[in-house]
Order: C-alpha cells, then structure tokens, then sequence
C-alpha cells in the first residue's frame, strides 16, 4: 500500500521490525539502519497515511467475504513462497486448494485461433481424472478458453487477475466467474480500486507462473505477456512446455521460437505430456503409471542406449552424449526428438536433455 515498496523491500523491513505493524511505528533512525532502505523508502513509511486504508479495506473484505492470505500464515500458497519476489498479501475469492498435487498454469495470445481452443479443451478433458487445479489469468484469448474447458470439466480453476476484487475485467467474463465460484475462484494481491493498469499485469504474471508446477503456452506471438510468464516460470525452476505450430502462423511464432531456443519443451499431446510430467490420476498408483509406461515402449537400439546414459548421466549436453555413445549428432537429435515426443525425455536449456520419468 505504499508507494515505492515492493514484496522484497516490505519482507526486509518486516524481517527487521519483527512485524508489519511495527514498520509504521518504528522511529525513522532505526528504519534507517536496513540494508537497501534508503531515506526516499522511509519517507514513503512515515508520510504514507496507510492505516486509513487499512480500515477501508478491511470492511471491504468483510462485506465481500473475502479471503485474505498473508505469506505467513499456513494457507498461504506453498509454490508460491519458493518464489523471491511473492506478495506479502493475497486476496481470494471462490473454493479452491492452492496445494493441490499438481497445478498448471495455461497461457497464450488473446487472439486465441481455433487450434489453440482446440488444444485447450483437449488437455483439460484428458485432466479431469486428475487431482489437478488449473491456473491462467481470465484476459481474453487462450486465458478465457481454458477457464472454460475447465469448467466444462469439472476441473477447479483459479483466475489470477491484475486489479482490485471489486470489479471483473474483462467485464465480459463476469458470467465464467460466477461459475468458478462453486469450484474455482479468483485470486490477486490488489487492493480494491486497484485498476487493470498495463504495468500490474507482469505483476499478475509472475503470480501465474509461481502458483504452478508446469506453465503451458499454447499460442503466442513473436512477443507478449505469455512469453514473459514461460521466462518467470524458467527463472522459478518451472516445467515450461509450449505447442509447436506452423512456421507461417504468426499466432504460433512465440511458441516455436521458444522450443528452438530451449526455453520450452515440446507439447506433445495430453497423454505425453502427463507422462512427461509423471501424474498419475486418481485410479492409478504412481508404480502402476510407470509400468504401464515402460510395456508401452518400443525403443530402437539407440534409444535404448539413450535412455541407459541419461540415467548415467543426467541433464547432459547432446553433443556430449553424442561422443559417447559414438553416435552422430545427427541421428541422436532424432531418436532424442522421438523419445521426447513419447514422454520419456525432456529438454532443458542449453541444448540438455534428462529423463522425464524415473
């Protein structure tokens, strides 16, 4: 609530004084004495009539029964604390489980082509068996359309948006909202009045990308914001997979440059990718998934020999792999290409590759 200070700048002053509360009554020499809290920061504390609006919020939250998660309280998203820069606060609305055994985050263009919808209600109707809670960010396109084929099935689905709970934006998705309530819901660290302003939307990003296990970009352009939230989600340690498409679709550019340049693995289809990532839904044992993975497997000689280095010797540099097993660069892209396409490897930046089961 005070300008000028950010998640990481707020969690240092709390370190420091013991709590929020105290930040505010701490005299301003003490305050002065933090790391990285320079005067312009403690003028912002001391002037900043932050506790009017505290007031004002909270009746808010009051009328609108909202759910309010500070970051250390137990209900606090777990994903999201590995994050560096998480929100000190979080507001919620809806019936959802942030700690759910898998979490993905699907994003895309908002000018969403009917190869993108059709990928979206494909992977959320082979995810309904799964205990599994989906996460995008409302806005039109790609967003819209998962929360949509999530509803259809029965998928809970969180829609993280970059402005205050007091309003819906798109106002045209009000009626999707309405019905993610019963199993879904909203969620934003943005107090009421917060406007969908252009800069809060990287904000609402980083959220999109920490909240999940895997970040799935399903269309993009040569540029925007779903690019940034696969970037976020490389810089948390995320899965990152991204659906290839036609050279000559500009709606497909984002998603292909990020497979060439390692930034994204490759979306093969629901089933492998559910192999890839190693869920198994709620009538499977994780044992019984990967047997019924391994009698599936019919490898080539050199994809077996592939496999057995990678459990060697995990991570490792194809041209590296490709010296020793004295196999030519050439054909171990070929086979490594067709056991990612079967689940079974997966790419990492820097042209490395590791088992994507065990």
């Amino acid at each position: 609530m005070v300008p000028g200070i950010g998640p990481i700048k707020a969690k240092n002053l709390i370190r420091y004084c013991g709590n929020a509360e105290a930040v505010f009554t701490e005299k301003k020499s003490r305050l002065l004495k933090i790391p990285e809290v320079g005067e312009s920061v403690i003028n912002a504390i001391v002037k900043h009539n932050v506790f009017d609006l505290v007031e004002k919020e909270l009746r808010f939250i009051g009328e609108n029964k909202l759910d309010v998660l500070y970051y250390q309280d137990a209900a606090f998203p777990k994903r999201l604390l590995h994050c560096p820069d998480h929100p000190l606060i979080l507001f919620k609305t809806g019936n959802y489980n942030f700690d759910a055994n898998y979490v993905i985050s699907i994003v895309g263009t908002r000018k969403a082509t009917p190869y993108g919808r059709e990928v979206c209600n494909e992977l959320l109707d082979y995810l309904k068996p799964f205990p599994i809670t989906m996460v995008s960010g409302l806005a039109y396109g790609i967003d819209i359309y998962a929360h949509a084929a999530a509803l259809r099935n029965e998928v809970p689905n969180i829609g993280v948006v970059a402005h205050g709970l007091d309003q819906v934006y798109p106002r045209e998705h009000e009626k999707y909202v309405r019905e993610m309530v019963n199993n879904g819901g909203l969620l934003t660290e943005f107090t009421s009045g917060g406007r969908p302003d252009k800069e809060n939307f990287p904000k609402r990003n980083r959220l999109v990308a920490g909240l999940a296990d895997v970040i799935l970009v399903v269309e993009s352009q040569e540029r925007g914001g779903a690019l940034i939230t696969a970037r976020l989600g490389q810089e948390y340690n995320r899965d990152v997979f991204a659906v290839p498409g036609k050279t000559t679709d500009p709606y497909s550019i984002g998603c292909n440059n990020l497979i060439f340049e390692n930034g994204a693995a490759l979306y093969p289809g629901p089933e492998q990718f559910v192999h890839a990532m190693g869920w198994v839904n709620d009538s499977q044992s994780l044992s019984n998934a990967k047997q019924q993975l391994a009698l599936s497997l019919n490898l080539s000689p050199l994809e077996e020999n592939i496999v057995s280095m990678l459990r060697t010797y995990p991570k490792i540099r194809k041209d590296e792999l490709s010296g020793i097993i004295s196999t030519p660069v050439s054909e171990v892209s070929i086979s490594l290409l067709n056991l990612e396409l079967n689940g079974i490897v997966k790419s990492l930046p820097g042209s490395r590759f590791d088992l994507a089961i065990a």
